[in-house]
């Protein structure tokens, strides 16, 4: 991870360069249920969860394969991986999710998602330090001075004791779960400008390595993206598991308008194959494959070693995110 953002930083970057993090810190949202839902001999729901360590197994499995360059998680699991010697002498860079602020307070019956975020941190720095040096802090923004400013100053608070510490941090920026008005202009073109101010006046040994950003379209992406691409790099995040032609074009979207960086969750563990869906990813930016061709391989590659498909292909062709048909 250092080294490409070293040439991303240098404007050196080429395709190859890209960072794909696999983002399996849903413990920290979900509760019991961040493993999904048992399955039974023939695809159907048994009514029961998936334990822990169905998770944690996805984790280990990832992070020996090489494929991706970050593995994100939450700081218990990150110890587990540490005592069992995960990382090794592996390329993946640790990192832990440092606050968990309501807005992700997504466990079963949890009704918080129409109310604005409250700041708040579980994980303790020393306590992360011990296991990684590289850490997310998210933010959402409201267009409320009241909200907006006790967020801001709970970041604050934040990179003063990670600076003590000696974490680094990527800086997670949420699109709010309910409609924000932005007088005279739109949300995005709002939310872009609230990131670069709330950056401007923090010294580079304190700055986020990158951001972590709702892909809001191509407009939006490449407004961000072209602003202090030295100094501000942006990456997406994934959102809900859709059709795998979703998470390939998403890619493929955001490298084109300027992201560097692709963090996704359900995306990547919801596949069938893991492994092969970030294959799949990283064959669409370095090998300028079309989303729809990816698809199709990817498709082929499950029907080979006999691994059932969640949709048929014409479906999973599909683009179903209304972001995405922005840049179709």
């Amino acid at each position: 991870m250092d080294l490409k953002l070293a040439r991303i930083r240098r404007g050196e970057y080429t395709p190859k360069d890209f960072i794909i993090a696999d983002a399996k810190d849903g413990d920290m949202a979900l509760g019991v249920g961040t493993a999904g839902p048992e399955l039974d001999a023939d695809g159907k729901p048994t009514g029961r969860t998936r334990p822990l360590k169905v998770y944690r197994d996805a984790m280990e499995d990832m992070v020996r394969s090489g494929l991706v360059d970050v593995m994100l998680t939450s700081l218990s699991s990150a110890e587990h991986l540490q005592a069992r010697g995960v990382y090794g002498d592996t390329d993946v860079t640790a990192a832990v999710r440092l606050n968990d602020g309501s807005d992700i307070w997504h466990w079963r019956g949890a009704n918080y998602k129409h109310l604005p975020t409250v700041p708040f941190r579980t994980a303790r720095l020393d306590r992360v330090k011990a296991v990684a040096d590289l850490g997310l802090y998210a933010i959402t923004f409201f267009n409320d001075l009241d909200q907006d400013l006790r967020t801001i100053e709970a970041y604050a608070k934040f990179r003063d004791e990670a600076s003590a510490a000696g974490m680094r941090h990527f800086l997670e920026v949420f699109n709010p779960q309910f409609e924000v008005k932005a007088p005279g202009s739109d949300f995005f073109t709002y939310n872009n400008d609230a990131i670069a101010k709330v950056l401007a006046g923090v010294s580079r040994h304190d700055r986020p390595e990158f951001l972590k950003v709702v892909y809001n379209g191509p407009k939006a992406t490449e407004d961000l993206a072209s602003f202090d691409p030295g100094n501000l790099i942006v990456g997406i995040l994934g959102g809900a598991s859709s059709t795998n032609r979703d998470t390939l074009e998403m890619v493929k979207q955001a490298e084109k308008y300027g992201a560097r960086v692709a963090l996704f969750g359900r995306k990547i563990f919801f596949a069938e194959d893991s492994r092969a869906i970030v294959r799949a990813m990283r064959s669409v930016i370095e090998d300028g494959i079309s989303s729809e061709e990816a698809t199709k391989a990817y498709h082929d590659h499950l029907q080979k070693n006999g691994i059932r498909a969640k949709k048929p292909l014409a479906e999973d062709l599909e683009i179903t995110d209304p972001s995405l048909k922005l840049g179709a």
